[in-house]
């Protein structure tokens, strides 16, 4: 049986009972030639380096390589709206995180793609974090102090990667939990943003733990807290920003592997063992935690529910912070 009747008879089970023991059966082979994973990352950064730290050791349990595809634009859209549109043969998958499938689809007006009916779920497996760290000459040692300072100096802003991204929505979060009112200033990506932080030209900025690590350590920035409500591993004595006062915030971004929707069940579930059985290999959780991450595993099922709650949860946030796409 050839992989697209595979899929048809997979579709055709639910209207006719028919049996799928064949497409289980040929899953047993799957698979039979090189696997394409499409990224929506720049090459060389956090995220493109996580997807092909996990590509390579899955390559080899599959006993076949994957070939990174990558697609760069409009904010991830460009390649999730090209892995929804690919067979859904176990031949093309796509690394997905929050930012596509749960931020673009609120943000994004006539988005290209549903991150729920065009997709099927297929395991998730890293986590990482951001650190709000400010300007050391800030009077501020801790968040209260912090939250202190910007109520009695309304001229000071936070800076963001972006209006729409990740660390920007943190931020809203943060400052909504907080009671709290600051301007933003906008800029194209998390390594401006942090050298306008470094320059004084503002005050504050949510930046991954591992780019910001480094800087904290000399002395360039102070960090009040992280996203997560675990410390990270990397930032031991910095507490979560749940710990330091704002009670129950948590923000964090997370990266998973989707096949196009209509993806055979019998490789979903192969595809799932198998990234499970890389994630929880010792080196592969050291070389997540070299790039801020936590190396995570799950059924299918726990990525789709992932998705649906990361959904609610930041359509409230972006609507009561009036979020705009830039």
């Amino acid at each position: 049986m050839t992989i697209k009747k595979c899929a048809l008879v997979a579709s055709l089970v639910l209207f006719f009972g028919l049996s799928v023991a064949t497409c289980a059966a040929w899953a047993q082979t799957y698979p039979v030639k090189p696997i394409r994973l499409i990224l929506g990352y720049a090459v060389g950064g956090g995220a493109d380096v996580m997807a092909r730290a996990l590509s390579i050791p899955l390559g080899e349990l599959l006993g076949q390589p994957i070939i990174i595809d990558t697609r760069l634009g409009a904010g991830g859209i460009i390649a999730t709206e090209a892995a929804a549109k690919a067979p859904p043969d176990g031949y093309t998958l796509h690394v997905g995180s929050a930012a596509s499938f749960a931020i673009n689809p609120n943000l994004v007006p006539k988005i290209p793609y549903d991150p729920v009916k065009d997709f099927t779920p297929i395991g998730y497996y890293a986590t990482f974090s951001y650190v709000m760290v400010v300007d050391p000459s800030l009077q501020a040692k801790n968040l209260a102090e912090f939250i202190s300072t910007v109520k009695s100096r309304p001229e000071l802003f936070y800076g963001s990667a972006g209006s729409g991204t990740s660390t920007h929505i943190a931020t809203e979060q943060l400052l909504s939990m907080a009671g709290l009112k600051m301007p933003v200033v906008h800029y194209k990506g998390n390594t401006p943003a942090m050298t306008a932080l470094l320059g004084k030209e503002v005050a504050m900025v949510f930046d991954p733990v591992v780019t910001s690590a480094p800087r904290v350590k000399a002395g360039k920035l102070r960090a009040l807290g992280v996203t997560t409500l675990k410390r990270s591993v990397l930032m031991p004595d910095v507490p979560t920003l749940s710990e330091a006062g704002v009670k129950g915030f948590e923000a964090s971004n997370w990266q998973a592997v989707f096949g196009p929707a209509g993806t055979p069940k019998a490789i979903v579930e192969k595809l799932n063992a198998s990234i499970n059985t890389v994630m929880n290999r010792p080196d592969m959780k050291e070389k997540l935690l070299a790039q801020g991450a936590d190396g995570i595993s799950g059924s299918p099922d726990d990525l789709a529910r992932l998705v649906q709650v990361e959904l609610v949860k930041f359509q409230e946030i972006i609507k009561k912070a009036a979020i705009k796409p830039e």
